[in-house]
Order: C-alpha cells, then structure tokens, then sequence
C-alpha cells in the first residue's frame, strides 16, 4: 500500500512539474494571465454613473472558460467586487467566448483568448467619501493549455479611484476603453 502511494506521489509530481511540455516548466496559474484594473472617470463624481474594467492579457498557446461555461464541471470567469459604503455595483458585463474545439474535449468550449475585458457598472452615491478610494477586486479563472489545466486562482486587484462631489468636475478616461454609449 505504501508503495502504491509512493508511485502516485511520483506521478502526480510529474504531470505538474510541466515534464514533456514543449514551453519547458508548467507556469503559474498568476503568470498565465495579466490583469489590469481601469476607470472610466478621473475624477468620478458623486451620483454619475462610471465603469471598471479589468482588462487581462491570456498568454498565448493557453485559454481560460469563458463565463458562460460549456459543461458544468469547468470552472467560470468570474469577477466581484467588495464595495465599500457609499457604492454601488452592477452586474458585471462579460464579453462572449469563443467556440474551441481540443483534443482532450470531444464537444467544443466556449473560452477566453488573447485580451479580455470584463465591465463593471458602479455608481458613488451621495453619502460616498470624497477623495481617494479604493474598491478591492476578486478575479477567479482557470488557463488551460492543449495539455494541461492549471489549478484555479483567484487574483486580488485594486480598483482606484477619485471622487468628486461636483458632477460637472467628473471627466472621462480611458476612452479606448469606455467608448461613448
């Protein structure tokens, strides 16, 4: 019995220590995707509408389950906010994935690639501080490759922003982003 678990202790360490990929050592689930978080508004006021963005770049050769997963044991994108008093969020948009098709699946997912960016409706109310302030983010996903399924993580991120009481001060930002409705 105790060899027998010696032999899946030793096996398991190779097929996560990334033995017989071609890009050499399995990555981090961290290093597979790069977040950034924007705001549509700097400065936002009090009482006007702004929106988050949490752009990510997916590393190539890897791809992420889109929101809308394709079987019920795939893990989702998902993102949350932990709103401070005085703020209020929407649902989060999340763009549509796309339809692939791998070898480990016989019917096609619906996946994340390349860049992605996930919008996030918020609103300061009237009793929202001025200032500086910060809304704690939580990205949860899990890359896959062609031959490999990285654990799922969840990525802690800062939203910053300034708030104005004036509505007539807020301006927009990143409107690469963000572009007019």
């Amino acid at each position: 019995m105790l060899c027998l678990r010696w032999v899946l202790v030793v096996i398991s360490a190779v097929l996560f220590s990334g033995a017989g990929m071609a890009q050499g050592q399995t990555p981090s689930p961290r290093d597979v995707v790069s977040p950034a978080v924007y705001v549509s508004a700097d400065p936002a006021a009090r009482g006007v509408p702004f929106q988050l963005a949490v752009v990510f770049k997916i590393r190539p050769g890897f791809h992420v389950n889109a929101r809308e997963k394709s079987a019920e044991y795939l893990i989702a994108t998902d993102l949350r906010a932990d709103m401070p008093a005085g703020f209020e969020a929407g649902n989060v948009i999340y763009p549509k994935g796309q339809l692939h098709t791998f070898t480990f699946s016989k019917s096609p997912l619906n996946v994340y690639e390349g860049t992605v960016t996930l919008r996030m409706p918020v609103t300061a109310q009237a009793s929202a501080p001025v200032g500086s302030q910060q809304i704690p983010l939580k990205l949860r996903y899990q890359a896959c490759s062609t031959a490999i399924c990285l654990p799922p993580v969840t990525i802690d991120l800062q939203a910053s922003i300034n708030i104005v009481a004036n509505a007539a001060a807020a301006k927009p930002a990143h409107v690469e982003l963000f572009p007019a409705p």
